[in-house]
């Protein structure tokens, strides 16, 4: 299994001096955990070389999961939807280091092409599929505004994005709720069963925030290591296997315009 390429015993030494020569870089499972790793273990491999420290993917079995885990402060560093950034992120203390750059993170609402739904209000008394709670933009976004255009609406937490393109490919659903990276990244054959009926208004995107226990001259050199990674070829072509351009400088400010939405926990 590919996460246990990374633990040795030099990882249980570092746990008993305390030191943290390893990094765990956690990943909200929006998709399957296979494809998580075989998309963010080769830019966790640069960015190890980057900053001398070997950075060790993580993930959970499910959203829900994750939140726990994100927490506890189980991550040392940690890929989070916005929502739990100004949550359970900053409950457990955790900073923004980077995001995507130039990028602003959009809900959807997605249907089956062969159901032919024209309006979001045709949607009441349908069955949704939405990845987890908390998700912000595919949940959280999507089902406030179902709640006003298409009251009476039955929800479905699956476990993943992917779960919820698929269910509605399948027919399982109605509709789905979910965001544009991750339909955009969806297998050809499931994504030409889809057809977007709704896209959210922009958001900030995803945090990469580090654990207080990373020390500050160990966060400038992550800073610096992700800036510097779509300087080159290879870590453009790693960069668009997530999806992603390149990476900007973040302050916990940045997420101002997700807490005036003032979501509550749901």
């Amino acid at each position: 299994m590919i996460f246990g390429l990374w633990l040795s015993c030099s990882e249980r030494a570092v746990a008993e001096s305390g030191e943290l020569s390893v990094l765990t870089f956690g990943i909200v499972p929006q998709q399957a955990s296979e494809k998580l790793a075989r998309d963010w273990v080769p830019l966790m491999g640069l960015l190890s070389n980057a900053v001398g420290q070997q950075i060790r993917f993580a993930t959970a079995p499910n959203i829900p999961e994750f939140e726990r885990r994100l927490s506890l402060g189980t991550y040392d560093i940690a890929y989070m939807n916005p929502y739990h950034f100004i949550t359970v992120g900053q409950e457990a203390g955790y900073r923004a280091l980077v995001r995507q750059k130039n990028h602003q993170l959009r809900g959807i609402i997605v249907v089956s092409s062969d159901l032919r739904f024209e309006s979001v209000s045709e949607l009441a008394e349908h069955s949704i599929a939405f990845p987890a709670p908390m998700a912000f933009a595919a949940t959280l976004i999507t089902r406030s505004h179902l709640n006003t255009q298409a009251p009476g609406y039955k929800t479905t937490f699956v476990n993943s994005h992917d779960s919820v393109y698929r269910g509605v490919a399948d027919g399982l659903f109605a509709a789905g709720g979910g965001i544009v990276r991750t339909l955009q990244d969806l297998d050809p054959d499931i994504q030409s069963k889809l057809e977007v009926l709704w896209l959210s208004p922009g958001y900030t995107s995803h945090a990469i925030a580090t654990h207080p226990r990373v020390s500050d001259e160990a966060r400038s050199q992550l800073v610096s290591a992700f800036l510097a990674v779509g300087d080159s070829e290879s870590g453009r072509s790693l960069l668009s296997a997530i999806g992603m351009s390149g990476f900007q400088p973040a302050d916990d400010s940045d997420w101002d315009d997700v807490r005036q939405l003032d979501i509550g926990k749901r």
